[in-house]
């Protein structure tokens, strides 16, 4: 899940960044959250770059504030879920405008922010494109984001998920070939292949999910597993304003 987060005070985006990671590790979602210091510093990224799942747009910014950002976004997307955050209830009629998801009053509270997550993560998953695997007990159909990696064993391999395992009668290389139109799948080592989206960190010879889970890392399959974790992450980073 890609999430901008648009908003002129520093400490409101860190908290916001804060709580979405936090949600992010209790759900085992995959996410980015890139911070944009103003209106314009998120219409300039928006003019080439519009693979957004959430937009948290401040309404009290200039001297483009975020009601106006949010009509000009539509012009472009009617579907993309913006989410409100103002300190203001005045403003929540002006939503209905731009169809917004939701509003969030100031302070924000956590509970109400994550709940909104759940939900729109349950409908992602709804709309996302599942794959289906044959198993020792019948056919299985998982969206991608659902399978943390998968480990041969023997001949026949162990697919799992945060919380099951699923045997699978085919070989490690068959699977890999299979999942070849899925980017985010990595072959970390001759007996594994790993979503890269549940990697939290990559040691020297592991690599640590999000969960805690362990797997080894071949020194052959570094490289390629070291650019993959950065290119996922790169996004979440502080953007400045354009200079003008």
């Amino acid at each position: 899940m890609r999430i901008a987060i648009c908003d002129d005070e520093s400490a409101q985006q860190m908290l916001l960044q804060k709580y979405l990671t936090e949600w992010a590790q209790m759900s085992g979602t995959p996410l980015k959250s890139e911070l944009f210091a103003s209106a314009e510093a998120f219409s300039f990224t928006w003019e080439d770059d519009k693979d957004f799942d959430l937009l948290i747009l401040d309404i009290e910014m200039g001297p483009l504030n975020g009601m106006d950002l949010a009509a000009h976004i539509r012009k472009d997307d009617e579907e993309i879920p913006i989410l409100f955050v103002t300190g203001y209830e005045k403003y929540m009629a002006q939503g209905y405008e731009v169809s917004a998801l939701h509003y969030l009053l100031k302070p924000i509270r956590k509970e109400k922010l994550f709940s909104l997550l759940d939900r729109l993560k349950e409908k992602n998953l709804r709309q996302e494109q599942r794959l289906l695997f044959q198993t020792e007990d019948g056919p299985i159909s998982l969206p991608p984001s659902k399978i943390w990696y998968l480990e041969a064993q023997a001949h026949w391999c162990v697919l799992y998920t945060a919380d099951r395992e699923y045997t699978l009668h085919f070989s490690i290389g068959e699977l890999e070939r299979f999942l070849s139109g899925q980017p985010e799948f990595l072959r970390c080592h001759r007996s594994y292949l790993v979503n890269a989206g549940h990697i939290c960190a990559i040691l020297k010879t592991e690599l640590v999910l999000d969960d805690n889970r362990r797997l080894p890392l071949s020194r052959s399959a570094q490289k390629k597993v070291n650019q993959a974790f950065i290119a996922l992450h790169e996004d979440s980073v502080f953007r400045r304003a354009p200079h003008q």
